[in-house]
C-alpha cells in the first residue's frame, strides 16, 4: 500500500511517499481502507520532535513509529479480536494510526459511524479538532446557557467548531481573527468577532465568562484581564514551529502556578477520543447545527505541503489529504 513515512525528526521535507506492508488489525482494533485523512498541529509536533520533551513518549532519537496522521474516515476492511460494534463495510470516522495512507488501525472505541450525507472529507475533519472543541468547553470550560464565551483563534481548525458548539451551548460568543475571516467567524454564528489586527480584546472593558485561547499570544496576566472574576481560561497549545518548546513550558508553570491563588479557573484540554463524544458531534452534524469548515484539500503525495501550510498558522478552518 501506499504511505506517508518518517524515519528522522524533522521538517515536512524529510516526509517520504513509500509503499509499505498493509498492518493487520489488532486486538479491538479494525483496518479502515482510507479515503480521506486530516491535518493537525499533533502532526508536525510529532514529524518535528517539538517540543522536545514529546521525544520521551515518541522516541529520543527517532520516531518509534514511522506513520503520520491521525484523523481520519474511511470503511471497515476487516475488524480484530473483540470487535464487538464496527462490521466491514461500515463508513467511520475518528482516530487511527498513520492515516496518511490507504490502509491504517483504529480502536474501535475511538471509532463512529459516519452520519448520512456527510463526506469522508468533511468527516476525516472533525475528530481530533470537533472534539478539542467539544471537550474544551462542555468539560474544561463548562459552558452554560447565558454566559458569555471569547475564542481567541475562532477561524482555525479547533476554533470553526468552538464558535459553533459555543453557540449550540446557549452561550453569547465572541471571536478574534484577522482581518480576513471577520466574515467567516460571524457566519458561524459568533455574536460578535473582534479583528485582532485593529483592537486587543485583553484591553476593552469586557469580561467573559469563559475564554477559549488557542493561540497562545497574550500573557497569563493580560488574558486574566478579560476574565470575569470567577471565569474560567482554557488553553490549548498555541503558535507553529518557530515557537520555543521552553516559552509553552513557561505558560504551562505560570498557570499551574497561579491557579491556587486565584477565583479565576485557569486549565487547559488535551483531547481523548472516544466514541461516545464523536457520536455527540456526528448529532450535530447530521443535524446541520454544526459544519465543518473546510480549508483545502492536498491529495496524499503532497502530505509535506499540507503539514507545511497548516505549520504557518493561517488556515481557515481544516486542511484535508484526499486519500482516494
Amino acid at each position: 500500500m501506499q504511505a506517508v513515512v518518517y524515519r528522522r525528526y524533522g521538517p515536512p521535507e524529510v516526509l517520504e511517499f513509500s509503499t509499505i506492508e498493509k498492518p493487520e488489525p489488532g486486538a479491538a482494533e479494525v483496518l479502515i481502507r482510507v479515503y480521506a485523512a486530516a491535518v493537525n498541529p499533533y502532526d508536525w509536533h510529532f514529524l518535528r520532535g517539538t517540543p522536545s520533551f514529546i521525544r520521551l513518549f515518541t522516541g529520543l532519537l527517532w520516531p518509534k513509529s514511522q506513520r503520520l496522521g491521525a484523523d481520519g474516515a474511511g470503511v471497515v476492511e476487516a475488524v480484530g479480536p473483540g470487535v464487538s460494534l464496527l462490521r466491514p463495510g461500515d463508513r467511520v470516522f475518528g482516530v487511527c494510526k498513520g492515516a496518511f495512507a490507504e490502509f491504517a488501525c483504529g480502536k474501535e472505541s475511538q471509532l463512529a459511524l459516519i452520519p448520512p450525507g456527510l463526506s469522508f472529507t468533511q468527516a476525516a475533519s472533525v475528530p481530533i479538532a470537533g472534539i478539542t472543541a467539544l471537550q474544551g468547553l462542555r468539560d474544561s470550560g463548562r459552558v452554560q446557557a447565558g454566559q458569555t464565551v471569547l475564542i481567541n483563534g475562532a477561524a482555525g481548525g479547533v476554533g470553526t467548531f468552538a464558535v459553533q458548539i459555543a453557540k449550540l451551548l446557549g452561550a453569547t460568543v465572541t471571536g478574534v481573527c484577522s482581518t480576513r475571516n471577520v466574515e467567516l467567524v460571524g457566519s458561524l454564528g459568533a455574536d460578535h468577532v473582534i479583528d485582532y489586527t485593529r483592537e486587543d480584546f485583553t484591553r476593552t472593558t469586557g469580561r467573559f465568562d469563559v475564554i477559549f485561547d488557542l493561540v497562545g499570544n497574550h500573557s497569563l496576566s493580560a488574558i486574566r484581564r478579560a476574565l470575569s472574576p470567577s471565569g474560567v481560561l482554557v488553553g490549548c497549545g498555541g503558535g507553529g514551529p518557530g515557537e520555543s518548546s521552553g516559552k509553552l513550558l513557561a505558560a504551562m508553570l505560570g498557570q499551574a502556578i497561579a491557579a491556587p491563588f486565584s477565583r479565576q479557573k485557569l486549565t487547559s484540554v488535551f483531547a481523548k477520543i472516544n466514541t461516545d463524544d464523536l457520536n455527540v458531534l456526528a448529532g450535530m452534524l447530521a443535524s446541520g447545527a454544526v459544519k465543518p469548515v473546510l480549508d483545502r484539500s492536498y491529495p496524499l503525495r503532497e502530505t509535506a505541503e499540507a503539514i507545511l501550510y497548516v505549520e504557518q498558522c493561517h488556515a481557515r478552518g481544516k486542511v484535508n489529504i484526499a486519500v482516494v
